[in-house]
């Protein structure tokens, strides 16, 4: 199953870097990695990256994962994938630029 990462140029950076990361500073204040599923991720971007440009959507295979995840109440009551384990590079298939278009991100046509 593929979950959805955002990222912030830096911690991309970090990530490919390092071969794995902790998260963004929300990830590492709550103890455990944010993610979304596709139906989710537009509304996380909208909600948490509104107008931030240089962002970075991450397709991650939860099968190469470390750890499973775990699936948490959260925006709406509604489940969402929360890794409690460092993000392996390795476990991302695919990575692409969130580009910021008339104030909305675009998101690749698979999750549009």
């Amino acid at each position: 199953m593929l979950i959805y990462k955002i990222f912030r140029a830096p911690e991309w950076a970090a990530l490919e870097a390092a071969g794995e990361s902790l998260g963004a500073p929300v990830d590492l204040a709550d103890g455990f990695i944010h993610f979304s599923t596709a139906a989710q991720v537009a509304e996380t971007a909208r909600r948490h990256f509104a107008g931030e440009e240089g962002l970075v959507l991450a397709a991650v295979e939860t099968a190469r994962l470390p750890v499973p995840v775990t699936w948490e109440k959260s925006r709406g009551g509604a489940d969402f994938p929360h890794l409690y384990a460092p993000l392996p590079r390795a476990a991302v298939v695919w990575a692409r630029p969130l580009p910021l278009v008339g104030g909305a991100h675009v998101f690749p046509d698979e999750l549009a």
